[in-house]
């Protein structure tokens, strides 16, 4: 039988979902986008591959997941009717048809987290879905520099919750900067928030809020810039402890090659 292949581009609010991974008893992206497909093409003979595996409460600006089925897709009134069906806080960007060549887990491609944070003053509540707040001070000139020692490879054994046991460490940072937030606003956000960028080829389980909480504990005063760096150096086999919280990561960009 031939099969028909799609690449479709997604961005969604992850603060009600449980991750994108379907799981069992829990409201998952992925669960959600495969109940919405079921319901248009009126049958269950398709499969959906998702490119990243976000956690709980994480949210996605930009991401991807191809989709196979057996008989081919009229895209405008497919598209069209993706959107009518899904819940409003997914929304599909674009539709392509892709051959059977194309892989959305090994072609090549980088993807760019932000994570959204601010300190000081208590925020608005309705900030939560997107943003982190702390409440004790930050050192930004700090973690800026902090955020500068991610940069190229390292490993980054403790920075992967439970990894399998095929898990490659090494790992190569392309950006990892920490600036003012410019990319996201609203007028229930705190006058100054800060967003941390990292862009890789690939990124392990929890990794980006590790690496974030790292620079959480050095913009307190809890480590030190060698402390840090020690962390990368593949010695210590330990995971770290200290994790950020899931609301203020978003996968921002998925570029493919």
């Amino acid at each position: 039988m031939m099969k028909y292949y799609y690449l479709i581009h997604i961005q969604y609010l992850g603060f009600r979902y449980h991750g994108w991974l379907k799981q069992p008893g829990l409201k998952t992206v992925e669960f959600m986008v495969e109940k919405t497909l079921g319901f248009i093409l009126d049958h269950v003979e398709f499969k959906i591959l998702g490119t990243s595996r976000t956690d709980s409460r994480v949210s996605a600006n930009h991401s991807a997941f191809e989709l196979f089925t057996n008989a081919p897709l009229e895209i405008d009134s497919f598209f069209s009717a993706l959107n009518l069906n899904l819940p409003n806080d997914i929304r599909a960007l674009e539709i392509k048809a892709v051959d059977k060549t194309f892989n959305i887990i090994n072609t090549p491609k980088v993807k760019e987290y932000l994570y959204l944070f601010s300190f000081g003053e208590k925020c608005h509540p309705f900030g939560a879905s997107l943003m982190s707040f702390f409440q004790e001070y930050l050192d930004i000139d700090l973690m800026k520099k902090g955020a500068q020692l991610f940069l190229g490879s390292h490993d980054f054994r403790r920075y992967c919750t439970k990894p399998s046991s095929g898990t490659q460490f090494k790992r190569k940072i392309l950006v990892s900067q920490i600036e003012e937030n410019t990319v996201f606003s609203a007028n229930f956000f705190p006058e100054q928030s800060y967003v941390y960028r990292i862009q890789s080829r690939g990124f392990m389980r929890n990794q980006v809020r590790l690496m974030m909480g790292q620079l959480l504990s050095l913009g307190r005063g809890e480590i030190d810039e060698k402390q840090l760096f020690d962390t990368l150096a593949g010695k210590d086999n330990r995971p770290l402890r200290h994790i950020a919280p899931s609301s203020g990561l978003i996968l921002n960009k998925i570029e493919f090659d």
